[in-house]
């Protein structure tokens, strides 16, 4: 199974539309080992409005492990097959060891609920 993270500097980057890569782990979820890890260029511009999640799901990813992302760019993943946790912070590899042990949920927070603004100038 692969996983994704959008990523700056080996974190899992709070705004997923504007992150410098994604970082895809393969995992075998029963011995909850990483197998293989690569990482996928970032569109430019909006994460919702570019070819990220079909990019994603041609290569096999089913999860989303982020900090926060708005309703449209998560529907646009959900609609590709990949299911979204928002809420995650910290080390990408870390976070996908936590998720691989089951510890982590998704948060529900979407960018606008939280008075972030999720356009840039």
């Amino acid at each position: 199974m692969k996983i994704a993270l959008p990523t700056r500097g080996n974190q899992i980057d709070d705004h997923f539309g504007h992150c410098e890569y994604f970082t895809v782990f393969t995992v075998d979820t029963t011995t909850k080992e990483i197998i293989d890890s690569q990482n996928v260029s970032a569109p430019a511009g909006c994460g919702c409005k570019s070819n990220i999640a079909t990019t994603l799901a041609d290569m096999g990813v089913k999860v989303m492990l982020a900090g926060n992302m708005g309703e449209g760019a998560v529907r646009v993943l959900n609609n590709s097959g990949i299911k979204v946790l928002r809420g995650c912070s910290g080390d990408v590899k870390a976070t996908a060891l936590k998720w691989l042990e089951g510890s982590l949920e998704d948060s529900g927070d979407s960018c606008h609920a939280h008075g972030h603004q999720c356009h840039h100038e």
